[in-house]
């Protein structure tokens, strides 16, 4: 466990994250090391905000952070994403306004080779249906932290199938209120609370 990098990201200190994670990559430590702990400096972000030592203000600054570091940490040579491995449609549902787990997923798909489309926060149904016609992703991904998320995203679906459009996509849904209970209830394929979880659903899908 590399204590410094998690402590780095722990205390916010931007300049100290990405000058080890420099440093690591240099020495040729695993992007994949490298990755969980940033992720482990986030739970630790996570729960000083649940003891209400960190407040909204430093949750967004972690997700920036966050986002900024992971184009370094999973940066890829151009040449490698000649071949794109599928379009995912992605956004924070109707009602709600967080999207750090949102862009750290976006980060780790399109080093994946995904393209990715993002509708950014607050995206009521009728745009996921107007873009999935635009751009017929084969993945569409919600994500959300509210509870009031898991409604947006069952009419979300809801609208899709009114479309005619949910049987071409794979939907995967993600965020704190998601479990196995709620996807089925919501109609999606997938949920995950995890990142890497919901990369590999992505690449699984498309891979056939």
């Amino acid at each position: 466990m590399d204590d410094k990098l998690i402590a780095a990201v722990e205390q916010l200190n931007e300049d100290k994250v990405f000058k080890l994670v420099e440093k690591r990559l240099k020495a040729g430590k695993d992007p994949v090391y490298l990755q969980e702990q940033i992720r482990l400096g986030m739970l630790k972000v996570g729960i000083l905000y649940e003891k209400g030592e960190y407040f909204i203000a430093d949750l967004i600054m972690a997700g920036e952070i966050v986002k900024n570091v992971l184009k370094i940490i999973l940066a890829k040579p151009e040449d490698q994403h000649h071949n794109k491995t599928g379009t995912i449609l992605l956004g924070t549902v109707q009602g709600d306004l967080h999207d750090i787990g949102k862009n750290i997923f976006a980060s780790m798909v399109e080093a994946e080779g995904f393209e990715v489309i993002d509708l950014g926060i607050d995206v009521p149904p009728e745009e996921f249906v107007v873009k999935t016609k635009e751009i017929q992703p084969q993945i569409i991904a919600m994500s959300g932290v509210l509870t009031l998320a898991l409604e947006s995203m069952k009419k979300t679906v809801a609208a899709l199938t009114a479309a005619g459009l949910r049987d071409q996509v794979k939907i995967l849904i993600g965020g704190n209120p998601v479990n196995r209970i709620s996807c089925d209830y919501i109609g999606a394929d997938a949920f995950t609370n995890n990142t890497d979880e919901g990369v590999t659903y992505c690449k699984n899908w498309v891979a056939g």
